[in-house]
């Protein structure tokens, strides 16, 4: 696997008080791969993201992030955790701050990923004037800014409407083409799921772990017309009734 970005094998995590979160969780994400983690609450999906961001150490077993280096593992949580003090480009700008890099080359990064995410125009705005589906773009520019190698997403869309999710789920497809990064997506949606995928990963609880797994492919061209495609609602009712199959391991 010379091209994994990610590479869990055997993990299990237990927390101090008792609590068994993860058990035996194998999973590798290949470069380019967009790999969403679909599974119940419980099942241990944002402890898997921060086993990968490092934020979290694993109890048994191996967690391999090549990439987890400074500026090379981005992180976007569910709510946007934006500076409430701080403009939109203030906010875009802090990690490359903490990196130290050169001012004029920071305000060039700053510039190019705000317009990737459609906020040119609002760069001197403060998060209390934007819309939550904007406030989210801030936070994923944010967390590319750096250009990260790897993206962590831990259900980002999940308070916004639903034409917000539909718009910003296309606006992260074409992101991730334009800047060939690899990304780990947490969702409770198997709609959102399936939409986004290159790879679901269906996890159980009790403890948390990978049961199976289902490739879209051939790779699914991603538009408007797909919500509503044979072959889109043939993957929804696949991931629906591997879900129901991990359900039943958690009940025995």
């Amino acid at each position: 696997m010379s091209d994994a970005v990610v590479v869990l094998k055997d993990v299990g995590k237990t927390f101090a008080n008792g609590t068994r979160s993860l058990a035996h969780l194998n999973l590798a994400v290949q470069a380019g791969e967009l790999v969403t983690l679909l599974g119940p609450s419980g099942c241990g999906k944002s402890t898997t993201l921060r086993l990968l961001a490092g934020l979290e150490t694993p109890s048994s077993g191996t967690v391999a992030v090549p990439a987890r280096k400074p500026g090379q593992v981005g992180f976007v949580f569910q709510d946007p955790t934006l500076l409430p003090w701080a403009t939109v480009a203030d906010n875009v700008l802090l990690p490359l701050r903490l990196q130290k890099m050169q001012a004029a080359e920071a305000r060039r990064r700053c510039t190019d990923v705000m317009r990737l995410v459609g906020l040119a125009d609002f760069a001197r705005a403060y998060p209390h004037q934007l819309s939550g589906g904007m406030r989210m773009r801030v936070s994923i520019a944010r967390a590319l800014a750096p250009r990260p190698r790897l993206l962590l997403m831990d259900e980002p869309f999940a308070a916004l409407d639903e034409i917000s999710r539909f718009r910003i789920n296309d606006d992260l497809l074409r992101l991730k083409k334009e800047l060939k990064t690899t990304i780990v997506f947490v969702t409770h949606s198997v709609y959102e799921s399936v939409y986004l995928a290159s790879r679901i990963a269906i996890m159980a609880v009790r403890p948390g772990r990978v049961t199976e797994e289902i490739a879209i492919d051939p790779p699914l061209p991603r538009g408007a017309d797909l919500r509503t495609s044979a072959a889109f609602l043939g993957y929804c009712d696949r991931a629906m009734r591997a879900l129901g199959r991990a359900a039943a391991e958690d009940r025995r």
